[in-house]
C-alpha cells in the first residue's frame, strides 16, 4: 500500500473517499474543495463512453467532460497538478480498462505512478484479467484497488483478494451507481466476512448520499466513498459548484470522522 492510502486508513477514525469526474467542470477547483471539506482520499474518474457501472449521475458527467474533449492525457495533467497542490492526500483514478490499457499497462502505469497517483480502480478488469494492468501497477508501487460485491463469495473472494492493494471497495449493492443503497446489517455483515479474510481496509460504496447515511456506515466500515450525491452538485452548479461541493463533504466528513467505529 502506498505510505498515502496506509496514513488515511491509519488516523483512528474512518476515512472519508470522494469520487468526482475528471474534465467535468473546474476539476481543480472542485478537487481542492474536496480536500478542504475534509476528504481523506480522492477518486478521480477517468471519463469512458461506455461506464457501464455507473447511474444517471455519472453518466452524465461523463458526457460533459467527454463533450470537451477530455483524454488520458489531460486527466493525467489533473493529476500531476493536484499532486503539487496536495503532497500527501492520496489519489486514485477509477474507469474502464479501455483508456488505461490501450496505449499498454506499462506505459499507463508509468505515467500514473510519475504523476502522483497512488491506486487505481478499474471497473471492468476482474481478477481473472490481473495480468493486463496489475503486474505492471505494482511494479510502479501503484495499488490495484479491487472491488467485492454482494456476490462475492468464500470462494471467490481469494482471487479478489490476490494482488490486490491499497483499500478493498465493497459494493454495497448490485446495480449501478447513486441509484440504492442496501440495508446497514447486510453492510455490516458483509464488512464483518471480508475482513475476516483480508487485512486490507474495507471501504463502502454505492448508494451512499447523506451524511447521516455516511456515518452509519463508518461505524462498521474502514471507509466511506460517496461519488453521485457529489458529481450530481457539479451538474447543478457549474462553476459555482465548489462551495457546494466543500459543504457537503464538510457534513459527510464530521458525521464519518466522529463515528463510533464498531468491531467488524
Amino acid at each position: 500500500m502506498s505510505d498515502r492510502l496506509s496514513r488515511a486508513f491509519t488516523k483512528g477514525r474512518p476515512a472519508l473517499v470522494c469520487f468526482i469526474t475528471a474534465g467535468d467542470g473546474d476539476t481543480a477547483a472542485n478537487l481542492d474543495a474536496l480536500v478542504e471539506g475534509g476528504a481523506d482520499v480522492i477518486e478521480l474518474g477517468m471519463p469512458f463512453t461506455d461506464p457501464m457501472a455507473d447511474g444517471p449521475g455519472i453518466q452524465a458527467a461523463n458526457l460533459r467532460s467527454l463533450g470537451k474533449g477530455t483524454t488520458t492525457a489531460d486527466v493525467l495533467a489533473i493529476a500531476r497538478e493536484f499532486r503539487a497542490r496536495h503532497a500527501d492526500v492520496p489519489l486514485v483514478l477509477m474507469g474502464y480498462a479501455n483508456p488505461m490499457v490501450r496505449r499498454g499497462p506499462e506505459w499507463f502505469a508509468e505515467q500514473a505512478a510519475a504523476n502522483g497517483v497512488d491506486g487505481v480502480i478499474c471497473v471492468d478488469l476482474g481478477p481473472e484479467e490481473d495480468q493486463d494492468l496489475g503486474p505492471a501497477l505494482r511494479a510502479k508501487g501503484v495499488a490495484m484497488i479491487r472491488l467485492a460485491t454482494p456476490t462475492t463469495d468464500d470462494t471467490r473472494l481469494p482471487a479478489v483478494l490476490d494482488g490486490a492493494g491499497g483499500f478493498l471497495y465493497y459494493v454495497s449493492v448490485a446495480g449501478i451507481t447513486g441509484k440504492q443503497q442496501a440495508a446497514l446489517g447486510s453492510i455490516e455483515q458483509a464488512v464483518a466476512r471480508l475482513k475476516a479474510h483480508t487485512t486490507l481496509p474495507v471501504a463502502v460504496g454505492f448508494g451512499v448520499r447523506t451524511p447521516e447515511q455516511a456515518q452509519a456506515i463508518a461505524r462498521v466500515a474502514d471507509g466511506v466513498v460517496v461519488g453521485s450525491a457529489l458529481v450530481e452538485l457539479v451538474g447543478k452548479y457549474g462553476a459555482d459548484a465548489p462551495e457546494h461541493l466543500r459543504a457537503l463533504t464538510a457534513s459527510l466528513a464530521d458525521g464519518i470522522h466522529s463515528a463510533r467505529k464498531e468491531p467488524a
